[in-house]
């Protein structure tokens, strides 16, 4: 049996058996997608990576209260590793987990960071990545009735974290989106 961390389409349909909802399965594809890009300018295994974004979140609808604690005892269950799990659990300020290595780092940095790049898009006439700026998405950043739900302070401290500038932080996972294509879906 593959473990779960180098099959990316089990990943893919354990998400999909989790999630319900078409726009937080589209913003964990996102974060998968640009934790597969900052993987591959880092060296780091990026199957791995890809499929830490892509189950961030998969408990959070049917277990909201218990997120991200239940998904991680279940990716353990199906043999997620430790560092992956960690960096889920460390994605979440309240669960008090430290973010100390760069795969939890970085999960931290684009995980709000995509839902901000997701809604720019869908505002768009064309609805895709093709053409947007980062100084339009820093407008949209400063703009608190945009996106009200993307936390941005985690934005901001993600990109720290990192060692990047805020406006790096938004240019590099925008270039992630938008070479590999990635659509909305909506």
């Amino acid at each position: 049996m593959t473990p779960l961390h180098e099959d990316p389409p089990a990943a893919e349909r354990l998400m999909e058996a989790h999630t319900p909802s078409l726009s937080l399965r589209t913003h964990m594809r996102a974060v998968s997608t640009a934790m597969a890009w900052f993987a591959r300018q880092g060296g780091y295994p990026e199957s791995l990576w890809r499929v830490t974004g892509l189950l961030h979140d998969f408990d959070y609808e049917q277990h909201p209260a218990e997120h991200p604690m239940w998904g991680v005892t279940r990716l353990k269950e199906l043999g997620l590793p430790e560092d992956a799990c960690q960096a889920i659990l460390a994605h979440a300020d309240y669960t008090g987990e430290p973010r100390e290595t760069p795969l939890a780092k970085t999960l931290y940095a684009v995980d709000e960071l995509c839902g901000l790049l997701v809604a720019a898009v869908l505002v768009r006439p064309a609805r895709d990545f093709e053409g947007l700026e980062v100084k339009s998405v820093m407008k949209k950043f400063r703009d608190k009735a945009f996106a009200k739900g993307v936390n941005r302070e985690d934005v901001r401290n993600g990109a720290q974290a990192l060692g990047l500038s805020l406006e790096t932080l938004v240019e590099q996972t925008l270039t992630a989106l938008k070479q590999a294509r990635f659509s909305s879906s909506l």
